[in-house]
């Protein structure tokens, strides 16, 4: 009996998957990020009963399908989720499920520039992280927390310029490359 009702819900999740647009969700992807969203849950010690009724689901199955990659959550959910259960970082939460759940809005939303939101956030914490493993530097005095500050900025406007640099002229030598590549094809 329980192997025909999880043939049933296959079926009838399949069915629904027609429905949704050519911008639905791979299975891989909704695996991964049902994997997702259960480490979440279980890091933070709730229940899917809890979570279901913490989000006002009427039925937390649609959970328990999500958690195992069988069905793609709404939006509007992964919004309620993220307000439960990433409330201290809700973007990179709610950007991980739209991409994997949501295509169609993921795209909608990179299309906006949204997408970039979770490269500069990661890319803000690596930079965080630097200073948070440098017992030194939380021990200076404001003075000379401004003088490394000042020092780190220069330098970092100096690896920029290294960077435009060095980009230009692999820029600069691709040209070269393919013209010498075109002139040895026609020997």
């Amino acid at each position: 009996m329980v192997g025909m009702a999880g043939a049933a819900v296959d079926t009838s999740l399949a069915a629904a998957t027609g429905l949704f647009p050519h911008g639905m969700a791979s299975t891989k992807a909704l695996v991964k990020a049902g994997a997702f969203l259960r480490q979440v849950r279980e890091a933070a010690g709730i229940p899917l009963d809890d979570l279901g009724q913490a989000i006002n689901l009427k039925d937390s199955a649609l959970l328990e399908l999500a958690e195992t990659g069988k069905m793609a959550l709404p939006f509007e959910v992964i919004l309620r989720l993220a307000a439960v259960l990433a409330r201290n970082d809700p973007v990179p939460f709610v950007m991980n499920l739209t991409k994997a759940h949501s295509p169609a809005m993921w795209q909608i939303l990179e299309s906006l520039g949204v997408g970039r939101l979770v490269e500069h956030a990661g890319r803000e914490h690596e930079f965080i992280s630097i200073y948070r493993a440098r017992d030194e530097a939380r021990k200076l005095t404001d003075e000379e927390f401004a003088r490394v500050r000042k020092f780190v900025e220069t330098a970092f406007d100096m690896a920029l310029e290294f960077n435009r640099e060095a980009k230009a002229a692999n820029q600069t030598k691709a040209p070269a490359r393919r013209k010498a590549a075109t002139h040895k094809a026609g020997d």
